[in-house]
């Protein structure tokens, strides 16, 4: 197997890291003492990603995007893991399941997105719903040949900036049906979400429908079908879940690195102690097994073969690694690790969240073992 880049993938690693080192890194002390992201730095990042050729670069070429294939587009999530996510939301890469737009919702959805007009987002998890997608409270029952959609959803990550969100709702007995919500619409509201200690600046809001009218133009793909447009998309999200911890990972590994080489204690540099290498020995090591998962899996999807065992796999040993690779590199720097002067202690809080959201560890492992034991018919 040839696991070199080619000069394109190559490109986008050089391009993006330099970009968010460049954009992202000076920024995020500021946004980490705020936990907000301000609206005009938003803007000037989504313009300078437009300007890039970058923007909507998961969007196939003939809706316009940048068409990249499932490898290359891992490869920039990785990149864009080292920063931080609330800037990282405007690089705008919109939700692959518009592509199932009709016609008309192309010209009012997916185009706008793909050229940055416009901003979507997703909501399905709900209060009583989160792991559990197919049980949802979110109703949407016929009245007068519209939909009436009444319920909650909560941890809906940057709808605050959204223009419109992809909506998952019931429409009958085990039937899960997406709608396109515009801002404003009569009887949607959105409000501020929780107060995280992870990804702060990554807004997540509350999302309240009180009788919200919408017709069956609304609709994205088919009545009743949400449930399989929400498995395509939870494919992509979970494999930059995977992508986005091991670029993290590799910054608190790097910090760690360069510490242990240039820190001095009882007369000699603290990487030559074993307590510090072999340390720094494991977490490459786990790194390194980390990103082949990532990347095979998304290798698995532009060949066309199932890749569903091997997303939740890199998924799971992805963020779980993250999680002892943060730890350990804090630890490394000791009292300075926790310090804010160091991006150690956010990556650190940050990597918390990524065991718990787009399917929790248990629902990972759940979904490996069944794809083993199915085939034997257990």
């Amino acid at each position: 197997m040839d696991f070199s880049l080619s000069h394109e993938q190559q490109m986008v690693v050089d391009t993006v890291r330099s970009f968010v080192e460049t954009e992202f890194y000076p920024r995020e002390a500021e946004i980490e003492r705020t936990g907000v992201v301000p609206i005009e730095l938003g803007h000037e990042i989504r313009r300078k990603v437009i300007d890039l050729g970058f923007y909507a670069a998961n969007i196939p070429e003939e809706f316009g995007g940048g068409g990249l294939d499932h490898l290359t587009f891992t490869l920039l999530e990785r990149e864009l893991g080292r920063g931080n996510m609330g800037l990282g939301v405007w690089w705008g890469r919109p939700s692959g399941i518009l592509c199932a737009a009709r016609a008309d919702q192309r010209e009012r959805y997916l185009l706008p997105a793909v050229r940055g007009e416009k901003m979507d987002a997703l909501a399905m998890t709900e209060p009583d719903a989160g792991s559990d997608v197919r049980g949802m409270k979110c109703t949407a029952t016929r009245s007068g040949g519209d939909w009436v959609l009444n319920g909650t959803k909560h941890f809906i990550s940057h709808a605050d900036i959204a223009d419109f969100l992809i909506v998952f709702a019931t429409t009958g007995p085990g039937r899960i049906t997406a709608f396109l919500v515009d801002r404003g619409t009569p009887g949607f509201e959105i409000r501020p979400g929780y107060r995280s200690v992870s990804h702060r600046g990554y807004q997540n809001c509350i999302l309240t429908f009180e009788d919200c009218r919408l017709p069956d133009a609304q609709i994205l793909g088919e009545e009743g079908q949400g449930f399989a447009l929400a498995n395509t998309w939870l494919h992509a999200t979970r494999l930059t879940v995977a992508a986005l911890c091991v670029g993290r990972a590799r910054r608190a590994f790097d910090l760690a690195l360069g510490y242990a080489a240039e820190r001095r204690q009882f007369g000699q540099k603290i990487g030559k102690f074993q307590g510090v290498s072999f340390q720094l020995a494991d977490m490459v090591t786990e790194i390194d097994a980390a990103d082949y998962l990532t990347l095979a899996a998304a290798w698995r999807l532009d060949q066309g073969l199932p890749a569903n065992r091997e997303i939740s796999q890199a998924k799971l040993y992805a963020s779980e690694m993250l999680a002892r690779v943060a730890d350990r590199a804090l630890q490394i720097h000791g009292g300075m690790g926790l310090m804010e002067d160091l991006p150690l202690e956010r990556i650190w809080r940050d990597a918390r969240v990524e065991r718990i959201w787009d399917g929790t560890s248990e629902i990972q492992r759940h979904i490996i073992s069944r794809e083993l034991l199915r085939p034997l018919g257990a």
